[in-house]
């Protein structure tokens, strides 16, 4: 898979719209917290989370968790949890996993600063539900829910996505 920053994913041979940082991509040692921007490079799939009383478990190769209603993700620098998934309340600055807003009923986690997290370079780095008029997100990667779930289908735990500055020849 691989997403541009002209808005399109293309994966299992298919092209989606997606919506990607609000300030555009930048390389993954630039990346900094609440920057805004979605990190260039090639992350691994490492798992997926989905809302069960949002919709059915999604069919997928890949690790799947069940999202609880107490659950968080650190974006916390300072924290030891940082880029870590928490349990709620939290007592320094985290992600509500159980949005309201529906963004994070589908979410495939991605090995961006993951392995140690180094804090400060960027944290909850996913690819999740757009929003219908696929307002720019805070970094992540997101397309349509549906097509989300589609797509979780042709996914394993060998599955990577590129985030690209420039569209491929």
């Amino acid at each position: 898979m691989t997403a541009h920053s002209n808005g399109v994913l293309l994966a299992a041979g298919r092209t989606f719209r997606c919506a990607l940082g609000r300030s555009g991509v930048v390389r993954a040692d630039e990346k900094r917290e609440g920057d805004g921007a979605s990190p260039a490079g090639v992350w691994t799939v490492r798992r997926a989370l989905w809302r069960a009383d949002r919709l059915e478990k999604p069919l997928t190769a890949l690790p799947l968790q069940m999202i609880a209603s107490d659950d968080g993700w650190c974006d916390a620098p300072g924290d030891p949890a940082y880029n870590r998934p928490v349990r709620m309340p939290w007592p320094t600055s985290h992600e509500v996993m159980s949005r309201e807003d529906g963004l994070y009923d589908v979410v495939v986690v991605l090995s961006h600063n993951d392995s140690p997290p180094v804090p400060g370079l960027g944290s909850a780095i996913f690819l999740h539900c757009a929003a219908p008029d696929y307002a720019p997100t805070e970094g992540c990667i997101a397309i349509a829910r549906d097509e989300l779930v589609a797509l979780l289908e042709d996914m394993s735990p060998a599955s990577t996505l590129e985030i690209s500055p420039a569209v491929s020849p």
